[in-house]
């Protein structure tokens, strides 16, 4: 069982999502360690993969003919599509899709947060 499959049998950790966020944030500083990169891909790609449904659930229920919708829809295509990219064939590659997917997650879990306030 991979990470990703790890991470699709719990429920939402709000605090460990945030903390993975906040490594792969962080990790710009230094020269960061290829596997180090490949293990926080693989932890991102898990929360993205349990915090997705939820936001294509909410997005399902606007109107769909309305602007809010069509960019809510593009911007989780999107984040789809990042979680497909792998990490590329260098140490700068790599660091990108990690950022990105690190703000990806970011986003999806503002979401899932702010649906979880009563």
């Amino acid at each position: 069982m991979d990470r990703t499959d790890a991470t699709l049998d719990g429920p939402i950790d709000s605090a460990t999502i945030g903390e993975t966020i906040h490594r792969a944030l962080r990790i710009g500083s230094g020269r960061p360690d290829f596997e180090e990169l490949g293990a926080l891909e693989s932890d991102l790609r898990g929360h993205i993969a349990l915090l997705l449904p939820e936001a294509r659930e909410a997005a399902a229920r606007l109107w769909h003919g309305s602007i809010e919708a069509h960019r809510l829809m593009a911007r989780l295509d999107g984040i789809e599509r990042q979680t497909t990219q792998g990490l590329g064939h260098g140490p700068l590659s790599a660091h990108v899709q990690v950022h990105q997917l690190a703000r990806d997650c970011q986003y999806l879990l503002a979401r899932h947060t702010a649906a979880a306030r009563p």
